[in-house]
């Protein structure tokens, strides 16, 4: 299918979505106190069943208002970080090139529109992580004493969620803390679905998972180069040239790095179509052929590209990020963008770098890696849905969170206000902070362009 006709259908369903709603609206079956109302452009399909079992959850009230303290701490955390992250991105848009800048697309975490989200995986986990977020929202609600008025779905074009209602009364009256608690408990229940999906991926790699050979994995093979023409592909390991081992990327680019054209070298590699070590003599050729460079004539050429990750670190990158470098923080960098990489984690020829072990052993790949990836993806959207509710930006959670925060403060500064020009003051901080990070958004995408 071209992108033309993906549009086209995105248009026709658009249209259609739309065309249904006015129909609904003029039939008088779309109303605030109907069981189909607007969010938006959302359509909430609304049902009170389901309130019981809130209650009865909720009544675990010290629990729950133990694990939404600590949710208030968690969002506020967050609110900083992403911050902190939007004001770097800013400098950073400063210096990049208009080709090198982000398309709108990659603003939406939205699965088939946002260019790295894969539509399947996507759509489970942010389904998933919606419905549970409103959830927690709404057993944190009633453990507080705030009242929830109906459940539902959020249907825009497609199902895009859950929602819970709560009593907006109840949640005016409430004190600030409890209403806090109420609206950190989604941000909390996002990370700890993260949090128990990569516990859950990491165990099944670390137990089930091993390299066919400890080397660099073979991700692109130019057609009618040497390794071509000696029949590597990808999914194959190279694990040495000329003898000297070739366990990181850059050591085989260095040993690649110092051939010269004609030069004949033994390769020592896996082989994924015949499953065994082979060795193999391959004469190389010019790197100016493939370049078109004179600068590279005297420099040999395999005609391999290296995987992102070689099987052993993408390995350890599932089950412990920090581990896999020298540097923590770079290890669980490349555990985010593992996408941008095209993996999801783990697909197409990437498979064939592994084979399973242990409890596992017995399993089809194909299915022990979709199970595999659903794992990373839950985790994955829903460090995306925790950090991005956690932005100080009306109507998220955190816009919420950060009305309420500069209330606090004001009421610590200035003793002599009332409730009310504390919350006024609350209320006005939050839309200055809304504009900032609308702002802070914006500029990734317009400074480059300027």
């Amino acid at each position: 299918m071209s992108s033309l006709d993906g549009w086209t259908i995105a248009l026709v369903l658009v249209v259609v979505y739309a065309v249904v709603l006015l129909i609904l609206y003029k039939l008088r079956w779309i109303g605030p106190e109907r069981a189909l109302s607007l969010y938006g452009p959302a359509l909430m399909l609304k049902t009170k069943r389901g309130r019981d079992a809130l209650d009865r959850i909720g009544r675990a009230r010290r629990f729950w208002t133990i694990a939404a303290d600590v949710g208030i701490a968690l969002a506020a955390l967050s609110m900083v970080t992403i911050v902190v992250v939007l004001a770097l991105d800013a400098v950073v848009a400063l210096q990049i090139p208009a080709s090198a800048a982000p398309s709108p697309q990659e603003a939406l975490g939205i699965p088939g529109i946002n260019p790295i989200i894969p539509v399947g995986y996507g759509l489970i986990a942010l389904v998933l992580g919606v419905v549970l977020h409103e959830l927690a929202h709404g057993i944190v609600a009633r453990s507080q004493g705030i009242g929830v008025r109906s459940l539902g779905i959020l249907w825009l074009v497609i199902p895009i969620g859950a929602f819970v209602e709560q009593d907006d009364d109840d949640m005016t009256k409430a004190p600030r803390r409890k209403r806090d608690r109420v609206a950190a408990a989604g941000i909390l229940a996002n990370f700890v679905i993260a949090i128990v999906c990569f516990t859950a991926l990491s165990a099944v790699v670390a137990t089930s998972v091993e390299p066919n050979a400890n080397g660099v994995g073979i991700g692109y093979v130019v057609p009618g180069t040497p390794a071509a023409n000696a029949s590597l592909a990808p999914g194959d390991i190279i694990t040495a040239v000329n003898g000297t081992p070739t366990t990181t990327n850059s050591e085989l680019l260095a040993l690649l790095g110092s051939t010269h054209p004609n030069e004949t070298v033994v390769l020592t590699y896996y082989s994924a179509s015949d499953h065994a070590l082979l060795n193999r003599s391959v004469t190389l050729t010019s790197l100016a052929s493939y370049t078109h460079n004179t600068a590279d004539r005297d420099r040999g050429f395999l005609g391999v590209s290296p995987a992102f990750l070689t099987p052993g670190q993408l390995r350890q990158e599932l089950i412990f990020p920090p581990a896999t470098t020298s540097n923590p923080l770079l290890g669980l960098t490349d555990w985010i963008v593992l996408p941008l990489a095209g993996l999801e984690p783990v697909g197409g020829t990437t498979v064939s770098f592994y084979h399973l072990s242990g409890p596992f052993s017995g399993t089809d790949p194909g299915a022990f890696w979709v199970g595999a990836n659903i794992l990373y993806w839950l985790a994955w959207m829903n460090i995306l849905l925790g950090m991005s509710n956690a932005l100080p930006l009306f109507p998220l959670d955190g816009g919420l969170l950060f009305r309420d925060f500069a209330a606090s403060v004001a009421a610590r500064l200035r003793r002599g206000w009332d409730s009310a020009r504390l919350d006024r003051f609350g209320a006005r901080a939050a839309a200055v902070a809304s504009l900032a990070v609308l702002f802070l958004l914006a500029w990734q995408f317009v400074a480059p362009r300027l």
